[in-house]
C-alpha cells in the first residue's frame, strides 16, 4: 500500500509516524508553542530525527469548542510556517491540517506535499476538486458538524455502520473527483463519547475492508486522560498503550505528538509480528 507525495512514493506497508506541528495559540496540549518559525524548526528538526515521515501542520485548532479562526488568520498563521520548514529541511513530506480548499491550495503551492481534512470536505465544497488539482494525497477524517458543535452530534444508529457508509460515500466522491491517494481517519475524539472512541479502537480492524490506509490520532487525547482521570500533559503512557492496540488492529499512520516513543511502538510490534511468522 503506497501514496504519491509529489513523487515520493511512500510505502505504507510499514507503519509511518505523522509528527504534529500546531501552529494555533489554542490547541489542547501544544498550544502556543510553535506559531514562531524558530520553534517550529527545532520541533520539526526533532520529530524528524525521532522518525518522522510525515509533519501535519496546523493553524486553525480543532479541538472541542475551539474558537473560529477567519481564513486570513488561518493563511496568515501556516504560509511562513509551510514557508520556512521548506527552506529549512528541503526534502519534508509536510501534511496541512486544514477543512479550507483556499488554504490547502496556497500551502501545496508553498511547498506541502498531502492535505489532512478533518472534515472531509464536508465544510468546503471546493476542496475535493483543489486536492484532485493539485495531485496530492487526501486523508479524510470522519466528524459530524464542526468543530465548535461537534460533541452535540454523538448519536449514531449503528457507530460502526455510520462511520463506514460515511467513508464509502467520501470515497466514492473522492475517486469521482479523480483523487488517486485516499487515506481515512476515523476521527477519534470528533463527535464521539469516550465508549464509542473505545468501540471503533475495538473494530479498528474492520476499517481494512475500505481498502485504503488507516491513519490514526488518538495522541494524548481526552479518550485516555479522561479515562485515566489525568490531563493531556500526563497521557503520554496512555497514548503508547493504544498506538500499540492500533498498530495490532492494522494503523498505517500513527498522528502523534510525541514521536520517539511511537517509533519505539512501531519497531516492538514489528519485532513481535517477525517472532510470531517465525513458528
Amino acid at each position: 500500500m503506497t501514496v504519491n507525495c509529489k513523487g515520493n512514493l511512500i510505502d505504507l506497508k510499514n507503519p509511518k509516524i505523522m509528527g504534529v506541528l500546531n501552529s494555533t495559540p489554542d490547541s489542547f496540549y501544544d498550544g502556543g508553542k510553535y506559531m514562531n518559525p524558530e520553534a517550529s524548526i527545532a520541533q520539526v528538526a526533532k520529530m524528524i530525527n525521532d522518525g518522522a515521515t510525515f509533519i501535519d501542520v496546523g493553524a486553525y485548532s480543532s479541538r472541542p469548542g475551539a474558537a473560529h479562526v477567519s481564513l486570513t488568520e488561518e493563511l496568515r498563521r501556516i504560509i511562513p510556517i509551510v514557508e520556512t520548514l521548506r527552506k529549512e529541511f528541503p526534502s519534508i513530506l509536510l501534511s496541512i491540517d486544514t477543512f479550507r480548499a483556499q488554504v490547502a491550495k496556497e500551502c501545496i503551492e508553498a511547498g506541502a506535499s498531502l492535505i489532512n481534512d478533518i472534515s472531509a470536505a464536508s465544510l468546503d465544497k471546493n476542496m475535493m476538486q483543489t486536492v484532485a488539482e493539485l495531485k496530492v494525497p487526501y486523508i479524510m477524517m470522519h466528524m459530524k458538524g464542526t468543530p465548535q458543535q461537534m460533541q452535540q452530534h454523538t448519536d449514531y444508529e449503528h457507530l460502526l455502520n455510520d462511520v463506514l457508509y460515511y467513508f464509502s460515500e467520501k470515497i466514492s466522491k473522492a475517486h469521482a473527483h479523480g483523487i488517486n491517494d485516499v487515506i481515512i481517519d476515523p476521527g477519534f475524539g470528533f463527535s464521539k463519547t469516550l465508549a464509542q472512541n473505545y468501540e471503533l479502537m475495538q473494530k479498528l480492524d474492520l476499517f481494512k475492508i475500505t481498502e485504503k490506509p488507516i491513519l490514526v490520532g488518538i495522541s494524548r487525547k481526552s479518550m485516555i486522560y479522561k479515562l485515566l482521570k489525568t490531563d493531556a500533559k500526563n497521557a503520554l503512557n496512555g497514548t503508547s498503550v493504544l498506538h500499540t492496540i492500533a498498530l495490532l488492529k492494522g494503523a498505517h499512520i500513527l498522528r502523534v505528538h510525541d514521536v520517539k516513543e511511537a517509533a519505539e511502538c512501531i519497531e516492538i510490534v514489528a519485532q513481535t509480528e517477525l517472532t510470531n511468522n517465525s513458528f
